[in-house]
């Protein structure tokens, strides 16, 4: 995807919620909540979240063994191709060290939660910092904060240039292999997004009339860009936060996956079992199938419910 492309599409979220109000009077929030509840695809994705951090918080607890205990080594000899597959003691059967699957994975949907919240945490905070100064120097700043502007957002342009993951893959192998290391690779990779969508978002808001308002009864630039712009701006990066909670779990698996990530194969998560199963796919696929399943369900969760909301706030869809 090219840069063009890519600004477009954060242009155009930017562009969803410019409107403060909708005709009604009605807020814009408060409507978008009455569309979400009649949405399918938002209630959807809402459960499919709400059972995954279910897992992640209380599955540790309910581990029937202990995710790292190869209890049933001497039942597996992965150099022969036997392995042991679901039973009555191991739900989701055993893995090529004698170590419970179904434990491992109930555990590991915690390390994978964590990574993808933390990397977009990193992402939207630092966004923010950078889209907000960029927005608000193109707003009110005058020439020179357009100049600032012009600046910061050929830096972010640079970084959109690049694919995500091949970002994320160099940062990661310069960093090293760490849980770390792949929080912070993924979360590098959405700066320029969230960067761009605040910024596009502000300059969308920079117009209307409570900013000219507010200017002419001579309040404080300052003021006028904490107080009033900024929070009427932050409805599309809500959005992509969601979208982006997808992304990084994804990738934070792919990093995982390529041998970038925590280095101890001993702790559970996701990518990193699916790593490991690889070699044996052959004769225990089921191996590799649960923590990718298990990948595949939690990103649609996320993605389906941001998509849901990007509709809920379209103007274009509201009557």
């Amino acid at each position: 995807m090219s840069v063009a492309t890519k600004t477009e599409k954060i242009q155009r979220l930017a562009e969803l919620t410019a409107t403060k109000e909708t005709s009604t009077g009605a807020s814009l929030w408060r409507e978008a909540f009455r569309r979400l509840r009649r949405s399918k695809m938002a209630i959807i994705g809402a459960a499919v979240i709400a059972l995954f951090v279910l897992v992640a918080l209380v599955g540790p607890y309910l581990t029937p063994y202990a995710p790292t205990a190869q209890t049933w080594r001497g039942e597996v000899f992965p150099n022969r191709g036997e392995f042991v597959g679901p039973r009555g003691e191991n739900w989701f059967g055993i893995d090529h060290l004698g170590r419970d699957l179904f434990s491992r994975m109930l555990v590991g949907a915690r390390q994978t939660l964590l990574v993808g919240v933390v990397a977009t945490l990193i992402g939207l905070i630092t966004g923010f910092l950078i889209g907000g100064l960029s927005g608000a120097a193109a707003t009110l700043g005058g020439d020179t904060g357009k100049r600032i502007d012009s600046v910061i957002m050929r830096f972010i342009d640079m970084m959109l240039a690049m694919p995500s993951l091949l970002l994320a893959v160099s940062i990661a192998a310069v960093m090293g292999q760490s849980l770390t290391t792949v929080m912070i690779a993924v979360g590098v990779v959405q700066i320029p997004v969230f960067a761009r969508l605040l910024r596009g978002s502000m300059l969308a808001q920079g117009g209307a009339d409570y900013v000219l308002a507010a200017k002419s009864l001579g309040v404080r630039k300052r003021r006028i860009v904490v107080s009033q712009i900024i929070p009427n701006s932050l409805s599309p990066v809500i959005v992509q936060a969601t979208l982006s909670l997808a992304t990084a779990i994804i990738e934070a698996s792919a990093l995982s996956y390529l041998g970038l990530g925590n280095p101890d194969p001993a702790i559970p998560e996701w990518g990193v079992m699916l790593a490991q199963a690889q070699r044996f796919f052959d004769n225990a696929p089921l191996m590799a199938v649960y923590p990718a399943v298990g990948i595949v369900i939690t990103a649609l969760g996320f993605t389906l419910l941001g998509e849901a909301m990007r509709e809920a706030l379209d103007p274009k869809l509201r009557g």
